[in-house]
């Protein structure tokens, strides 16, 4: 039987795209039904119906003031790779469904991994995942039983440790965010020691010469860690190659659609072993925290082959430009209060006197700030991850919001 609603309607494709680059759309979700369709309106109208409220309800993280989030904007050929990849929905479970998408994958980790001093790993769809399975081969590899990270470290660690039975240990952070290594505790045997490589909260890298003080020291890098491909900034992650493990969020500063990650190991071979399952309609081991695992790696494969090292390099230090330049005018504000020096390209700032930040916001664009807590206050926050940002065009909107206290 010939069903046309799975073969390629040109017709329709080309709406799809008229509508993506098309400006101005916008629509209300509520023209939506509360219910289930009995029958459908078809797959023309279905896409006329939703472009509006799909990509005119969206935040433009590529607008010229947006500098909120740790979410880039995506370049137009992960557009493109993605749309392959949902029309040929790959399972990278199987050899037999994906078998050019497994080596994909293999070849993409394979051109990263060194620059993280690591021999391998694979991808997940974040380093959500990636920390849990980092921190499972720890437990099956090095016996661990605590997980230490610092008060400054994504969530995700806490949640690794609590699914994985282990003790969570938090440890207080110095006046720039990092791990207070004074604090850690005197005995490490039977731990996991997390590092983390650009904080959510402040973009602070904890030290990592702490690498190797415990059994596994694992290096949540899901922000910074893209930082290690630029010859300007890479220094800043010098040690991270004798970590045990290392996680990096793709959809971060390599500039992928989610979800996309990385988890790279130092002994890739014992760490896949211990955390890999068989089964009888398998023909190869399942590795890792995933079954079913789609082909995430051709977006950022295609990214690396069209940019090159020098090409990804070049944008992350455009972004730490603008971070340098968006800090040092604060700096020289008379009405401004910086929580500390930018490390990562994330900057976190306050208005001094009575004015309460979150008053501040309320003035400025929607997407151009985001508002964090930290110390017992709240900050306002920018991170550097749009490279296509108008600073003076932000820089006005927060002189205008300034003056207006």
């Amino acid at each position: 039987m010939i069903d046309p609603a799975f073969e390629a309607n040109a017709d329709g494709l080309r709406l799809a795209l008229d509508a993506l680059l098309s400006p101005g759309l916008a629509a209300d979700i509520e023209t939506l039904p509360d219910r289930l369709p009995e029958d459908g309106i078809g797959e023309v109208a279905a896409l006329e119906h939703l472009a509006p409220i799909v990509l005119g309800g969206a935040r433009r993280l590529g607008a010229a003031e947006a500098f909120a989030h740790m979410d880039p904007p995506t370049p137009w050929i992960t557009w493109a790779t993605t749309l392959w990849n949902a029309s040929l929905n790959q399972n990278l479970l199987h050899p037999d469904v994906a078998p050019a998408a497994r080596d994909l994958e293999q070849r993409v980790v394979h051109w990263l991994a060194p620059s993280f001093g690591m021999d391998g790993g694979h991808m997940t769809p974040g380093s959500t995942v990636a920390n849990l399975t980092a921190l499972w081969a720890a437990r099956e590899l090095r016996g661990i039983r605590t997980v230490v990270a610092s008060a400054g470290a994504h969530l995700s660690v806490a949640k690794a440790a609590h699914i994985l039975g282990l003790e969570f240990l938090c440890v207080s952070t110095d006046r720039n965010g990092a791990m207070d290594a004074a604090m850690l505790p005197a005995d490490l045997s039977h731990t996991a020691l997390v590092l983390t490589a650009g904080t959510t909260g402040a973009g602070a890298i904890d030290p990592l010469t702490l690498i190797g003080h415990a059994p596994w020291t694992h290096v949540d890098a899901a922000w910074a860690g893209a930082l290690r491909l630029s010859d300007t900034h890479g220094s800043l992650l010098d040690g991270i190659e004798s970590a045990d493990s290392v996680a990096v969020s793709a959809h971060k500063w390599f500039f992928q659609p989610k979800e996309s990650g990385l988890i790279f190991f130092r002994d890739t071979a014992s760490a896949h072993d211990a955390v890999s399952f068989g089964g009888a309609y398998l023909a190869a081991p399942n590795v890792g925290v995933l079954g079913s695992h789609g082909a995430i790696a051709v977006p950022l494969l295609a990214t690396l082959l069209a940019w090159g090292r020098t090409g990804l390099a070049e944008r992350i230090e455009r972004s730490m430009r603008l971070a340098d330049t968006l800090w040092q005018r604060l700096e020289e504000h008379p009405q401004v209060a910086l929580f500390a020096p930018q490390a990562s390209g994330v900057i976190l700032w306050r208005p001094r006197g009575a004015r309460e930040p979150s008053d501040l916001l309320r003035t400025l664009p929607a997407g151009s700030t985001s508002l964090t807590h930290l110390d017992g206050k709240d900050w306002l926050r920018h991170v550097a991850a749009n490279p296509c940002l108008d600073l003076e065009l932000l820089w006005s909107h927060l002189k205008r919001a300034l003056e207006q206290g």
